[in-house]
């Protein structure tokens, strides 16, 4: 992959939504500055999007590059009438550029030797259908051609073509129903998950005490006396810091 610049998180300040607002208008006009700020700030909500896809035979390096891509997107196509925050909006493009990466790598790599397998498995399958009167399982398909059910499951997985948004799922006269329509009724469930990771981000910007204050207040509905009693400070203290980092973290927001 070509390279990119390398961004330090060596500005620990956090922006305000109206100076983060700021910086995308100027990053849109062309401001390289403005935009390599924007990056900086936003590394660390890259950095653990980037490590749901671990484990998969690509460095950690080459993710992060393509995360980093997917934000300068954000960044670029972000309009503020959308009415969400940027780190909201930045989540599915930063997941978007790594998820297409990988699936397009996956269609151009296949060997051979798994297309062979995909092969035998089809044929198998069939003669195992005639004689059981049922389909088989994998771990009968495995034993049939002489391979793991992992790697049967693996080659299968590896030639599997995406699907499309429009592909029709269900057909009831003439109402079909889109792979489309049924991302729309899951919509909600994705919006909570994004709201969970930029919640997750926002607590990594906070600093031990306070990070453990909101946890306790909001996470494990812990009174202001007894987050008092465990941190051994006053009610009144285990209070300003509630609130102060309350404000903080709206502005992040």
């Amino acid at each position: 992959m070509s390279s990119m610049p390398e961004y330090q998180e060596d500005d620990r300040r956090l922006l305000s939504h109206e100076e983060t607002m700021n910086l995308i208008q100027k990053a849109q006009c062309g401001d390289v500055e403005a935009k390599e700020i924007l990056v900086r700030k936003n590394i660390a909500l890259v950095k653990s999007l980037v490590k749901k896809f671990l484990n998969r035979g690509h460095d950690y390096e080459d993710l992060l590059q393509l995360g980093s891509i997917g934000l300068i997107k954000a960044i670029q196509n972000y309009d503020p009438t959308y009415n969400v925050r940027f780190s909201t909006y930045a989540v599915p493009m930063i997941m978007g550029e790594i998820k297409r990466f990988l699936r397009d790598d996956g269609m151009i790599k296949v060997s051979r030797s798994l297309k062979e397998l995909v092969s035998k498995a089809a044929v198998a399958r069939e003669h195992l259908k005639a004689s059981l009167g049922r389909d088989p399982s994998i771990q009968e398909l495995s034993e049939e051609i002489g391979t793991t059910p992992e790697e049967i499951v693996y080659a299968m997985d590896a030639v599997r073509t995406p699907a499309s948004i429009y592909d029709v799922i269900y057909e009831d006269e003439d109402s079909p129903i889109l792979l489309i329509d049924k991302i729309s009724e899951e919509s909600s469930e994705t919006e909570e998950a994004m709201d969970r990771v930029t919640i997750k981000d926002l607590l990594s910007k906070l600093d031990k005490r306070e990070r453990t204050i909101i946890i306790m207040r909001y996470f494990r509905d812990r009174t202001q006396s007894e987050i008092a009693d465990v941190l051994g400070i006053s009610q009144v203290q285990v209070s300003r810091i509630e609130k102060k980092v309350l404000t903080k973290m709206r502005e992040m927001m």
